[in-house]
């Protein structure tokens, strides 16, 4: 009976976990989209410049005052040799996630976020001359068609936007890649990530906000007719960007790694939808059609994925160096979306 009670429990603490952490992320997304279209706050750097102070603040706070989580000490030497190369890709990253929104419509641009795990593998093929099972490249199949059927097909194409979500695949994926061994020996979290790479992520890109789009925001603050409000939003979804970040860490505790994926790839479903209804960008139904074979093959890479790990962790005796493959591509699965 207590064991029913303890399953229940558990079950519902999942459910409100990726409710929350669905919240959060869609509602970043359509603010940001908000901004840059309805606000006419056209300065992707430096809404993801304010993203980052948000953040910065919002980290310290957590660890150092409220204590939610022990802070991960981390060598000086370290900070600049191992955590800055990963803040500056963090920071690239972010800013293409946030140029591509101001071209593109919310629901091409997390199509196109869905082809991260198949930049990763072909990166780290490619550079990292590492190698993956036959089942890994065939689960890629569906993402590659979805995204070229989505792409041929959206209505509001823009090539600059699209090509700018199609970077910040490539820059999602290296940083992932990177992580395994720039911060070896380091076991971060969401929080302890944000707090360490937060601050970099500013200070590389406060300047260039400052030199592209600072005569461009002074020109806004003094045309736009409600300025109070509109900093009001842009400030907020500085905070709710921090809020996202926190979501993740807690996400990540009451789920499985399988449940994570689907709920991952539902997630975006939800955003497309959600920000269709807010700003009601067409789509037709080609497009719609290449949308879902993307996510359902996100879902099915995820499923390969996993059950390759399984096999592995159950495989006995050692392998010979000419059996020797790299059964998983890295993918940020437990840390989803930064910042």
């Amino acid at each position: 009976m207590e064991d029913g009670k303890m399953g229940n429990t558990t079950t519902i603490r999942a459910v409100l976990a990726i409710l929350q952490w669905w919240g959060f992320n869609v509602t970043v997304i359509i603010i940001n989209k908000w901004i840059f279209q309805k606000l006419e706050f056209k300065f992707p750097l430096t809404v993801s410049c304010v993203h980052f102070i948000c953040s910065s603040i919002g980290a310290y706070i957590a660890i150092k005052v409220l204590k939610t989580k022990p802070l991960i000490e981390v060598a000086s030497e370290d900070r600049w040799r191992r955590i800055f190369p990963m803040s500056l890709v963090f920071c690239i990253n972010i800013v293409l996630g946030n140029v591509s929104l101001r071209y593109i419509p919310v629901s091409f641009m997390q199509t196109i976020k869905s082809f991260t795990p198949a930049t990763t593998v072909i990166l780290q093929w490619l550079v990292w001359r590492k190698y993956f099972e036959w089942r890994i490249w065939a689960s890629l199949v569906p993402i590659v068609g979805g995204i070229l059927l989505t792409s041929v097909t959206e209505l509001s194409f823009n090539m600059f936007g699209f090509c700018a979500a199609m970077v910040g695949c490539l820059a999602t994926s290296t940083k992932t890649i990177l992580a395994e061994s720039l911060l070896h020996g380091y076991k971060f979290d969401s929080i302890n990530t944000v707090y360490y790479m937060a601050p970099f992520a500013t200070m590389i890109l406060l300047i260039p906000a400052i030199v592209l789009e600072g005569s461009g925001v002074v020109n806004w603050l003094y045309t736009y007719e409600s300025v109070a409000p509109a900093l009001v939003i842009i400030v907020t979804s500085g905070l709710l960007a921090f809020c996202l970040n926190f979501s993740i860490f807690y996400v990540i505790h009451s789920t499985t790694a399988v449940t994570f994926n689907v709920a991952g790839n539902l997630k975006v479903a939800v955003a497309v939808l959600v920000s269709w209804m807010i700003f009601r960008n067409p789509i037709s139904a080609m497009n719609a059609v290449g949308c879902a074979i993307t996510l359902v093959g996100c879902t099915f890479y995820g499923y390969v994925r996993h059950l390759i790990s399984q096999q592995a962790a159950t495989a006995q005796g050692p392998r010979t160096p000419r059996g020797r493959m790299e059964m998983l591509p890295l993918t940020a699965e437990k840390q989803g979306d930064k910042i």
